[in-house]
């Protein structure tokens, strides 16, 4: 039985710093900010919103994917790796095509802790 017990806390332990350590190993968002106001802008031109932000983790951040959530929205980001301390971006263009508010997202997949983060953005065209 104290085998048992002395095993059964010897797992417990080592798996709770299996999970300290993969946490300390990962790549973390830190965004200036998620959200963008364009306000009131003219029909037909496009505008654009750049979500800037640092890798606060100790690995290389590496975004895999990013689109937005409809195709009047082109979206460009960092390629490259970016190691811990590093900044990058994410741009989203939208082509205001039709009359109205409008409320857009953009999925951004990555690496980092939390996997996929929605950026949004929002305006009226008139």
């Amino acid at each position: 039985m104290k085998r048992i017990v002395f095993f059964g806390l010897l797992l417990v332990s080592g798996l709770g710093s299996a999970v300290a350590v993969s946490r300390q190993n990962r790549a973390v968002f830190g965004w200036e900010t998620t959200s963008h106001n364009f306000g009131t802008i003219a029909q037909g031109r496009p505008v654009a919103a750049k979500f800037a932000f640092t890798n606060k983790g100790e690995a290389p951040l590496i975004i895999s994917n990013a689109r937005g959530s409809c195709g009047c929205t082109g979206v460009a980001f960092t390629r490259d790796a970016i190691l811990p301390g590093q900044s990058g971006e994410v741009s989203a263009t939208f082509n205001a095509a039709a009359v109205g508010a409008f409320n857009k997202t953009v999925m951004v997949e990555s690496n980092a802790e939390g996997g996929v983060f929605t950026l949004s953005f929002r305006g009226e065209v008139e």
